[in-house]
């Protein structure tokens, strides 16, 4: 019980720090700026807050994989934060030091796997629970204990078990891919290798050919136009579907949001 309420606290931090920012319609450009500085800060906070509760349930309960999913995406999203905020203060890249976010990428993909697997090894001991109930109902039927039976099928439950499993595969190439992104500004050579490697994630979480395809189109290695103007920063906003060619299908698993601010030049 207590890894769980740290685990919901953390869910309120991390809830918080997705806040979007607001600017009024005539707000200047260096008012739109100091905002965002006073945001990020504010959202970084959070963010640690939530990290920090995350991490004390896992010391609670070193099994619980839900909390190891959290922490990952929590690192994944302070990594995408950090490396978009940079962009947005036009930092040298040349000169900037990109170890700290690497290594919450690191981080984020190691406790996402790792989750994961927890989370396989128990769906597979769950679904053969299920399976052996099944085989036991009919002795059972009629009786006081038949009661037990009447919950989650073993059909029902592996169509859930997919479901879940699509989101967290579809969390995974997002990590992969935002890191691509990044890495390929920054001059690192396995950016290749890590899209490629998204591409497989989404493909495992059911996006169809034509998702795939758009994915390629809006990496930055396609067009680097569009680096700088816009960053995804501190709010969020479900993506667009008309404007960002995304089929519903890979929409409905997308668990990673996206905000963009527009600053012109």
């Amino acid at each position: 019980m207590a890894a769980l309420a740290l685990f919901n606290w953390g869910n309120v931090h991390m809830s918080r720090a997705r806040k979007k920012i607001e600017f009024k319609d005539d707000a200047s450009r260096e008012a739109m700026l100091e905002g965002i500085n006073v945001a990020f800060e504010w959202t970084k906070k959070e963010y640690l807050e939530a990290g920090e509760r995350y991490a004390e349930a896992l010391r609670i309960k070193p099994d619980f994989y839900e909390g190891l999913l959290a922490l990952g995406q929590q690192q994944f999203e302070r990594a995408r934060l950090t490396w978009y905020y940079a962009l947005s203060c036009k930092v040298d890249l040349s000169n900037w030091s990109y170890a700290e976010v690497i290594e919450l990428y690191n981080s984020a993909e190691g406790n996402v796997d790792k989750g994961m697997d927890m989370w396989e090894a128990a769906q597979s001991q769950r679904i053969t629970h299920l399976t052996d109930r099944t085989k036991i109902k009919p002795v059972l039927q009629g009786t006081i204990l038949d009661d037990l039976f009447k919950d989650t099928s073993a059909e029902d439950a592996a169509v859930r078990i997919k479901d879940l499993r699509s989101q967290m595969n579809l969390l995974r190439g997002t990590i992969l891919y935002e890191r691509s992104m990044m890495e390929y500004r920054l001059g690192i050579p396995v950016w290749q290798e890590c899209l490629e490697v998204a591409l497989e994630k989404f493909q495992l979480a059911g996006a169809s050919a034509t998702d795939i395809g758009v994915m390629m189109k809006n990496h930055i290695s396609n067009d680097s136009s569009m680096d700088g103007m816009f960053y995804e920063l501190v709010g969020y906003e479900l993506l667009d579907v008309k404007s960002n060619g995304l089929s519903d299908v890979l929409l409905n698993f997308f668990s990673v949001w996206v905000f963009r601010i527009g600053v012109q030049d």
